[in-house]
Order: structure tokens, then C-alpha cells, then sequence
């Protein structure tokens, strides 16, 4: 089968939605399909089997996208519409599969060309804008609430991500066909992580006889960087032993927080890797005493929760919805986001070997029950086969994503 996708991102960069959107492509390509993929100017070509992509024109003074809504997008997503308007004209598609606002131009492309249409439903985008400080103008707010029902309500299936997001989707509409289907852990391939090149690393990093507490991911607001640093304060007063690396952000991000840091004292304490390479980020996680989610807003699950759960370590998390929709005691340390839980929570974990160990393997059996490769891709080939009433696909077809 041939699959249209429309993905308004950068494709691919190592935050949320662009992984999601890869881990998507890699389970269909997986079940034997094939997928053009219609995406923005910016983001690094990847190799999956059956993946075409199609890019926007180059535009000259956009040469990145920031997380979130940007008003550089709606001029993106117009160039976006004519590539795959294009394509739809020269080839045969069986679904279109959108991402994010890309449903509305997918919805209006469903019904010119009469082609099934699958709403992979990554946020509620009237809350993206009050998430991302775009809420004080009203009428755009509600211009996107007409727009996300509109959606909702005409498509062929919707694909969750998470229970919030499938409770609102069943308050809009209870009769559309609905799956959720959490994320995968970013970083599947574990013989990239072994011990050898771990103890490499922390050679490197001059870890020897210290207790790494490590953070993945993007260095937006939302994130809880600024907690995270002031509970660091009092780690680092209590025990000398610790040290923090950060793993993600975008340079001028880094150099802020850097600057935060020696202003706090603490930047022999704390590290900044950058951005890595996937498969060396799942080094981090393997050679973490604890990995950490400060976030401090947000309500859909970080990517990076998966993967902290299959690394089998013992995790620190605030208490928030955006957790606690897949965290629970038994599987990780959650805390009220203030710098003086989030530090009593790791300060905690380091004192204690056993609990580390302990919610380390709670964790990792939880993943893979509940998040095996397995059921993301059944769940995936329901969407497209039962739900959507499309060709079968063989059960030999669930293949190990690499």
C-alpha cells in the first residue's frame, strides 16, 4: 500500500514529534508499506525501506523551526500543500496520513481526491497555542478549536497518543474510529550501548567513582530546565558525588543555561553534551545512577519516558499529568515539581542502591509489557487494516524495528 504522509515538522530532528513521526514510519514500513513522505526544507534525510521524501522549496531565511506554533508556519504549511497537491495529481495513494495541523490540509485533499484520511494526533492544537503563549488572542484559539473538530469529526480514524488527548477526541466525537498508540523508546538499537563503550564515556567525561544523574530532551520552557539547575544546588551541597549532564538543547539554549549554572556555582557540577546521535544518546541513559523529567507544564507524555523506562534505571519525575498518564510509584520516584522535592527525590535514589535497583527492573518490565514493539506495531496494523477496512496485512509481518 502507498501512504501519503504530511508531516509539518523538521524531519528529522531528535525532539517529540519528528521522532514520533519516524517511529510511525519505520512500523509501516515494517508491515510492508510504503510511505511518501511530504515534510519542511529543514531535517536530516534517514534511510527506511519504502520512504520517499518530498521537501518543501528551500526558503532562504528559515533555516530552522522552533518547537511549538510560529507564524513563519502558516507560510510553511501553504508550500507544504502544493508539494503534496503535486504528487497527488501524478500518483496513486490509497491513505493520507497527517500529522499535527497538517490534517487541515489533509481533510481538504480526502475529499477532492476521495482518498481515506488518518489523523495522527500528536496535541490538541488550541492548547499547543496556550501552551506556547499564543493563547491571549482569542479568535485564533477558537479559529483552531473549529478547525481541530472539524478534523475530528470528518476523518477516516484518529491515532492518539495518549489518554488525554483519546478522552477529548471522545468528547468531540464518540463514534470516530480511535486508537492510541504510545511512543517507542527513541533509542532501540541496545548493541550501540554496550558496556565497553560506556565505560568509554565515562572516561571521557571523567565520571569514575561519581553518581551521573542524567536529563534528555529539547530545552524549551515547559521542559523545567530552571528547576532542575536549583534543585541541582542542593544535590550537589548534599552529596559531592553527583553530577548532572544534560543531553538536547540548541546552542544559544545551552549557553544560556550555562551562564545559569556558574551564576549558581554549580558548573564544575553540571555538564552540557548537545545534541548526539541517537545511538549515543542511549549511552547516557545506560550510564545513568538516575535519569530525571523536571517538566514544569504540559500535559501530552515526554518522548523520552519511554525510553527512560526501557533503560531499566531508576527515574525521578514530577508530578504532573504529562507523567503520570503512563508513571506510577512502582515504576519511577514522582515528586511535586519544587526544586526541594525534585532534589529530595534524587538525593533519595543516590543514597539508596537497592531502590535505584529496584525501580530500574519495575520500570523495565513495565515498558516491555505494556510498550513492546509488538503491540505498537498490532495496534498500528489495526488502524490500517480492521478499523480503516483496508487490505490484510500477515501477522509475519511484525518485524523487529532496528
Amino acid at each position: 500500500m502507498r501512504i501519503l504522509m504530511l508531516a509539518p515538522q523538521p524531519f528529522l530532528e531528535p525532539r517529540g514529534t519528528p521522532l514520533s513521526v519516524c517511529q510511525r514510519i519505520q512500523a509501516l514500513s515494517a508491515l510492508g508499506h510504503e510511505v511518501d513522505l511530504v515534510t519542511y526544507h529543514v531535517g536530516k534525510d534517514v534511510q527506511i525501506p519504502g520512504l520517499q521524501i518530498y521537501r518543501i522549496p528551500r526558503t532562504p531565511f528559515i533555516k530552522e523551526v522552533k518547537v511549538g506554533p510560529s507564524w513563519i508556519k502558516p507560510w510553511l504549511d501553504l508550500l507544504l500543500f502544493f508539494v503534496a497537491l503535486k504528487l497527488l495529481f501524478s500518483r496513486r495513494y490509497e491513505v493520507i496520513h497527517s500529522h499535527e495541523e497538517a490534517a487541515f490540509i489533509a481533510v481538504l485533499l480526502s475529499s477532492l481526491f476521495g482518498i481515506r484520511h488518518i489523523y495522527d494526533m500528536h496535541s490538541s492544537l488550541p492548547r499547543q497555542l496556550k501552551n506556547f503563549n499564543f493563547g491571549n488572542w482569542t479568535p485564533l484559539v477558537y479559529l483552531f478549536d473549529l478547525l481541530e473538530r472539524w478534523v475530528i469529526n470528518t476523518c477516516d480514524a484518529v491515532i492518539t497518543i495518549g489518554a488525554d488527548l483519546e478522552a477529548l477526541v471522545r468528547e468531540i466525537n464518540p463514534h470516530v474510529t480511535l486508537i492510541t498508540i504510545e511512543n517507542m523508546p527513541v533509542y532501540t538499537n541496545n548493541a550501540t550501548a554496550d558496556n565497553r563503550d560506556m565505560e568509554q564515556l565515562k572516561q571521557q567525561l571523567a565520571l569514575q567513582g561519581l553518581l551521573p544523574i542524567v536529563y534528555t530532551g529539547t530545552f524549551e520552557a515547559y521542559q523545567g530546565l530552571d528547576l532542575l539547575l536549583e534543585s541541582a544546588c542542593i544535590v550537589v551541597n548534599e552529596n559531592p558525588k553527583a553530577r548532572f549532564l544534560l543531553v538536547g538543547g540548541k546552542l544559544h539554549q545551552i549557553s544560556h543555561w550555562q551562564q545559569v549554572a556558574e551564576q549558581m556555582g554549580i558548573a564544575g557540577q553540571v555538564q552540557f553534551m548537545g545534541t548526539v546521535p541517537m545511538e549515543e544518546a542511549s549511552l547516557y541513559l545506560k550510564l545513568a545512577e538516575v535519569l530525571v523529567s523536571p517538566r514544569t507544564g504540559g500535559t501530552s507524555v515526554p518522548l523520552k519516558i519511554y525510553s527512560y523506562l526501557h533503560a531499566g534505571k531508576a527515574t525521578v519525575a514530577t508530578k504532573l499529568t504529562a507523567h503520570t498518564h503512563v508513571l506510577n510509584q512502582d515504576v519511577a520516584y514522582l515528586v511535586e515539581p519544587t526544586k526541594e522535592a525534585l532534589a529530595a527525590g534524587i538525593l533519595k535514589l543516590l543514597d539508596d542502591s537497592d531502590l535505584r535497583h529496584r525501580l530500574g527492573q519495575r520500570a523495565q518490565q513495565f515498558a516491555e509489557e505494556k510498550y513492546s514493539l509488538a503491540n505498537y506495531l498490532e495496534k498500528l496494523r489495526k488502524v490500517y487494516q480492521f478499523q480503516v477496512g483496508l487490505v490484510d496485512i500477515p501477522e509475519s509481518a511484525l518485524v523487529i524495528i532496528d
